[in-house]
């Protein structure tokens, strides 16, 4: 027997032990099927197969996410069943030690996609069989309200089943810890290390699936008042005593997630009356069937909302992804007259902005303590702008690694953004990104600059003439060969570019030594001489090279502004061809 011979047959063998313990009818007879084929001789089926079974599904961003199917590397109720019973014995450890003779508390939300509903369910069924108070969400809903469960319910943990943007074939399992699992700043975030390492050395040190109970009864199942609940909440952030206005008319999109309910809810209780659904996405739809992929940063996901605006004469668009934590903001760009969406940094920056006018004119966002407490903060790949939006207003800001794992836990946040469209603008109601009460601020800010005469284009505008223009791009590089991704850090470190753009590279820093502001994360940033600044990381979710970019151009006075932008433009593209050259593309 050849060794491709002996490896198909342990391939074929762990399959048919991972069919014989499904309970799920459905992979196990889709497992079965292709055991059949890979067994004659089927390419494919095999190719399948050996990936279905070439690990087990390990914690990433703040738990796990994978393609739905059978086998350990994919989601389903058997993977679900596993890290539900680590979970528990996680927080059944972690509540005694805190708390001896406490029960611990968990909540269990899920989205809409397929399989969400019964991986939520059996995950509420197995942390209730291991004596954890356990709450399950009444219905779909967005990961956001989930997040502020964990902390109105004073819960020990939480459970979100989505994929949040992912595609369609996908499903995940994100955790949360509160009360006594972890410290204050962390509670009601997704977890981070040492915390996502201890866990998933309880869903290792878990037996036979068959050891794992299950209860039958005895989780309670929320009514609907903890929505109602995240909503009024949410709603009161408005302040319509310092900036009153509500003459904006809004194109919403759920993106076929179930944000829509929830969002228009909380725009028409601030005070957002004239909202208008994009019908064709408005009904939750686990196959996403308008878009290709259900991320609002994808070409064409906005398509219908853009058809929709301008059908409806709308000022503003308003798309939240799927489950709801994320915000995509377009509008009118009155040079071009073309409906255009934000980046993320310049939506992070108006609402920076937006957060610091309405604590001067005595609004709250969700923090607490004196005008000027409260720190700022977002990823370090995003904007260096809130930073001195900040530092002129005289707060203190922090910078993060990426993930709003990371930011959430900024101790005193008050707002807090990465470019990836997630926005933070009520720590103490949600300690995670946020699209709903991100687009209420966003909303009110609209509306403000709206009733001035003005467009947040000129907002923006506002802030680069006292701060700089600041311009920024991306550039990923996807590869089929995750050994690539180390192949172009190496050469990177090996052979450092000198220059980007023409200018100078004046520091380099490896984030991968780590700092004492920052821990270690393969990465590597460059600043030049006339402070350009590029970063380029390993993706920590997909087999990607992301390249970060940024350029600043200092502006005079307003009839500078195209002038800057034309030089900005400019100077992107020639870092972006150095960026390339040095990666050898």
């Amino acid at each position: 027997m050849t060794s491709s011979d002996a490896e198909l047959t342990r391939l074929l063998d762990d399959a048919r032990t991972w069919a014989a313990q499904d309970p799920d009818p459905a992979t196990a007879a889709a497992l079965t099927e292709l055991v059949r084929l890979a067994g004659d001789g089927t390419p494919a089926a095999r190719q399948e197969l050996a990936d279905s079974f070439s690990g087990t599904l390990q914690f990433g961003t703040a738990g796990l996410r994978a393609a739905l199917g059978p086998g350990p590397n994919r989601m389903n109720r058997v993977v679900v069943r596993r890290a539900a019973a680590g979970f528990a014995a996680f927080l059944t450890e972690a509540v005694a030690q805190a708390a001896p003779g406490t029960r611990p508390r968990a909540v269990v939300g899920y989205d809409a996609r397929h399989n969400s509903a019964i991986f939520a369910e059996e995950t509420a069924a197995v942390l209730t069989a291991a004596g954890v108070e356990t709450f399950l969400m009444p219905s779909a809903l967005p990961t956001p309200l989930l997040a502020y469960a964990v902390r109105a319910l004073e819960c020990d943990g939480g459970v979100m089943v989505t994929a949040s943007h992912n595609p369609r074939q996908d499903n995940g399992y994100k955790v949360y810890l509160g009360r006594h699992a972890v410290e204050e700043s962390g509670r009601g975030a997704q977890i981070v290390a040492p915390y996502d390492g201890l866990i998933a050395a309880k869903i290792a040190a878990v037996g036979e699936l068959s050891g794992v109970a299950l209860a039958t009864e005895g989780w309670t199942v929320l009514d609907p008042s903890i929505a109602a609940g995240y909503e009024a909440a949410v709603a009161a952030l408005a302040v319509p005593e310092h900036f009153p206005a509500r003459g904006l008319k809004i194109v919403l999109t759920p993106m076929h997630g179930v944000g829509g309910g929830t969002a228009v809810a909380v725009l028409h209780a601030a005070g957002f009356d004239d909202v208008t659904v994009v019908s064709e996405q408005a009904e939750p739809d686990p196959d996403f069937p308008t878009v290709n992929f259900p991320n609002p940063e994808e070409p064409g996901a906005l398509d219908l909302a853009l058809e929709t605006a301008a059908r409806v004469d709308a000022d503003l668009v308003i798309a939240n992804d799927p489950d709801a934590d994320r915000a995509a903001v377009a509008a009118k760009d009155p040079d071009t007259g073309a409906w255009r969406m934000l980046r993320g940094d310049e939506v992070g920056a108006l609402l920076g902005a937006h957060v610091v006018a309405r604590r001067a004119a005595g609004g709250g966002s969700g923090g607490s303590g004196e005008t000027t407490a409260g720190v700022f903060a977002n990823s370090i790949v995003s904007s260096r702008l809130l930073a001195r939006i900040a530092a002129t207003a005289g707060y203190a800001h922090a910078e993060t690694l990426t993930g709003f794992k990371w930011i959430a836990r900024v101790p005193g946040l008050l707002y807090g953004y990465e470019e990836a469209l997630g926005y933070c603008v009520a720590p103490s109601l949600v300690r995670d990104k946020d699209g709903i009460s991100a687009a209420v601020l966003i909303a009110e800010l609209a509306a403000a600059a709206k009733a001035g005469g003005r467009t947040i284009f000129d907002t923006l505008d506002e802030l680069y003439l006292v701060h700089g223009l600041h311009a920024s791009d991306q550039l990923s590089i996807r590869v089929a060969d995750l050994g690539l991704l180390d192949a172009m850090m190496n050469r990177l470190r090996v052979s450092p570019p000198e220059s980007f753009g023409g200018s100078a590279v004046e520091c380099v820093t490896d984030l991968a030594e780590g700092s004492a502001q920052l821990p270690p994360t393969d990465g590597l940033l460059y600043l030049t001489k006339d402070l350009s600044r590029i970063i380029i990381r390993p993706s920590g979710t997909e087999p990607k090279l992301k390249c970060y970019l940024e350029v600043i151009r200092s502006v005079g006075s307003a009839a500078e502004l195209p002038g800057a932008r034309q030089e900005a433009r400019a100077a992107l593209d020639a870092v972006l061809a150095d960026v390339r050259e040095a990666l050898g593309l």
